[in-house]
């Protein structure tokens, strides 16, 4: 399935394939494409190599270290790096609060980070919801008091994912709390390596401890990691929420998703015959994969007016993605029948050895779908974002 590329746009999708089969690491590709975890090292190795080729940064433009490429090729590059087994780019840095200190941060935050995220000398994380702040995030409770020379902060935040590896937050608290709550909020830049901080795994459904609670205890946050204004969080986290909902539609997983599922339904029997041959599994394909074309063709829309951050539209990308990467996971399971029903977390380990369909491959597959259950949630409820779209898109 593709759109119609021109020779030059084939040309570099081509590029893209090439330089992934070569350069990725087999070992991490082995991990991505049998649903196995990935840990640390394995981001920064593939974020490293990428940034040696100067593809580090493929949605920032080239002033800030980045490529510069328009949308049609990001969309290329994203499609062709996942298809051929390459893990997803850290998100936190490069697309939340990258575009963030580009926009709003000081000269002196853009030139103290930004180098460093194209090969993660930093590891960020995101630090918005809270245990009674998730879906109302103008609710937070976590407190920034101003002192002499900065900021003492004090809250728990929860579901920060990858949270155990972080070097760096940017989290939102409140530093006005006498003002409408979306007035009163900053936006801070917290080095989690200093005394204060603790990190708490969340184990979730498909037995990973992906997400974390992380609890700051009276941590120092100096003046000059104040992004932006004082209390004009609020902007700013909505402006990174509009790119981290358009990353969320992860149309490269989609693809490879379908990849994995056509490859499943060709080589798995139903009934006596390859599934791929049963007319209503047929149709159920064809189906996600039409879909699929609808939202890669919806996220071009949106890239290409995007100068001034993603709008309410993110909020239809966020919707469908995570409704397409359900149903991939779900008709991965339908094809693997009864073999999927039971299901062994130690599958997902990077030491599991299976190599193709068959009962150990299930339950990667069973993992898959479990895990894929929380895409309806994080980066905001679809039910939130339903409402999003009603208020900014509906009203008149």
């Amino acid at each position: 399935m593709d759109l119609t590329w021109n020779d030059k746009e084939k040309a570099f999708r081509q590029e893209v394939r090439d330089f992934v089969q070569a350069e990725l690491p087999a070992d991490i590709r082995t991990k991505v494409l049998k649903h196995q975890r990935l840990i640390n090292t394995d981001y920064i190795r593939w974020h490293r190599i990428l940034a040696k080729k100067g593809w580090g940064a493929p949605t920032w433009p080239t002033e800030f270290g980045g490529t510069g490429w328009g949308p049609l090729y990001r969309l290329i590059f994203e499609i062709e790096c996942l298809k051929g087994g390459a893990p997803r780019l850290l998100p936190f840095g490069l697309s939340m609060i990258g575009p963030v200190l580009m926009k709003y941060g000081s000269k002196a935050l853009q030139e103290r980070f930004l180098p460093r995220m194209l090969t993660v000398e930093d590891w960020w994380c995101q630090g918005y919801s809270e245990p009674g702040s998730g879906s109302d995030l103008a609710s937070l409770k976590t407190r920034a008091v101003k002192t002499a020379d900065g900021y003492v902060v004090s809250g728990q935040k929860t579901w920060t994912t990858l949270g155990q590896y972080a070097d760096w937050m940017f989290c939102l608290a409140r530093t006005d709390p006498d003002v409408k709550p979306q007035r009163g909020i900053s936006m801070l830049l917290i080095d989690l390596r200093q005394p204060g901080v603790t990190v708490r795994p969340i184990r979730t459904l498909d037995g990973g401890v992906d997400v974390n609670e992380v609890w700051l205890d009276e941590v120092k946050v100096p003046f000059e990691n104040l992004v932006g204004q004082e209390n004009e969080g609020w902007t700013y986290a909505k402006y990174l929420l509009g790119h981290e909902r358009t990353g969320i539609a992860g149309i490269g997983h989609c693809h490879r998703e379908l990849q994995v599922l056509r490859h499943l339904a060709a080589t798995t029997l139903m009934d006596g015959k390859p599934a791929d041959q049963n007319t209503r599994l047929k149709e159920k394909i064809i189906r996600i994969e039409i879909d699929i074309l609808a939202l890669e063709m919806l996220l071009l829309r949106v890239a290409a007016n995007n100068e001034q951050g993603p709008g309410p539209q993110a909020s239809i990308l966020k919707i469908r993605g995570s409704e397409i990467q359900q149903d991939l996971a779900m008709l991965q399971m339908e094809v693997m029948g009864l073999d999927a029903w039971p299901y062994d977390p130690e599958w997902m380990e990077p030491d599991a050895d299976f190599a193709g369909p068959g009962p150990t491959f299930a339950a990667a597959a069973s993992a898959g779908y479990f895990d894929m259950r929380k895409t309806s949630i994080y980066g905001g409820t679809s039910e939130v974002q339903k409402s999003i779209i009603a208020k900014m898109m509906l009203s008149a």
